[in-house]
């Protein structure tokens, strides 16, 4: 059987690694460490640079943390890309702190103003961004989070998955009306359930050509974890869809 051609992807550089493009489809994982415990967190970069991770993404949850990502970049053998939630300054931080990349949620920062003072920073230093969506936290107003619901028909899923394709692109177009677009932006949107997961991607992938971050929100415990991610992400990869993965479970990060 002929193999899929892969989608051709705007390469975007995190530190040493390349995604999209030509190169090989890179390995990341977040740190289960406190962020603001430099040694404990550097300790585990290097336990998952052992197991073969490519690229770590801290959480950055406040100032402190943020503060201790100058001396975690410094020390890390590995990219480290910055996971920012709700407060725009820690994403200030966190570009002084000199991080590789920086992850973005839209629907944790939906300020515009807010985003285009984060873009303008990172622009300088030419710090890329992953715009990370997720169906559960899409507006409460536009959808019902996944969440919340006990089933999900095919009509939910096509809805979601436009709304979450809607998002992405707003968020995109910041970017690109700041002329900081194709090189610096890769997108990753992700669900609980995995249909839904799969049709978002496949639509994004069709509307920019942009590397996606593939993974599943919460997939779970190692065995039930394993194999929902093995669906959601393999039946994209087998379409060529995918430039970066993270498998998502409830146990230690090599494993993981």
């Amino acid at each position: 059987m002929a193999l899929v051609s892969r989608r051709k992807a705007i390469p975007v550089r995190v530190g040493s690694v390349v995604i999209g493009g030509a190169a090989p489809i890179a390995v990341q994982t977040m740190t289960k460490t406190d962020t603001r415990d430099v040694k404990a967190t550097v300790r585990q970069i290097h336990e998952l640079k052992e197991a073969g991770c490519e690229i770590v993404r801290p959480a950055v949850p406040d100032r402190e943390a943020a503060e201790a990502l100058k001396e975690i970049v410094k020390q890390s053998p590995l990219p480290v890309i910055a996971d920012i939630h709700y407060d725009h300054t820690l994403a200030l931080l966190a570009i002084e702190a000199g991080v590789h990349c920086l992850r973005l949620n839209p629907g944790n920062i939906p300020d515009k103003d807010k985003v285009i003072k984060v873009v303008t920073a990172a622009k300088e230093r030419q710090i890329p961004f992953r715009i990370g969506v997720n169906a559960g936290s899409l507006p409460e107003e536009v959808h019902k989070t996944l969440r919340e619901q006990h089933h999900i028909d095919r009509d939910d899923r096509e809805r979601t998955a436009d709304r979450m394709v809607e998002v992405a692109l707003g968020h995109c177009k910041i970017l690109e009306d700041l002329d900081y677009g194709p090189g610096y932006i890769k997108v990753s949107l992700k669900a609980t359930d995995v249909w839904t997961n799969i049709l978002a991607n496949r639509k994004f992938a069709a509307a920019r050509p942009y590397p996606i971050h593939l993974g599943v929100t919460e997939s779970g415990p190692v065995e039930a974890g394993s194999i929902r991610s093995a669906v959601g992400m393999g039946i994209l990869l087998s379409e060529g869809i995918g430039d970066t993965i993270r498998v998502s479970l409830a146990t230690s990060d090599p494993r993981e």
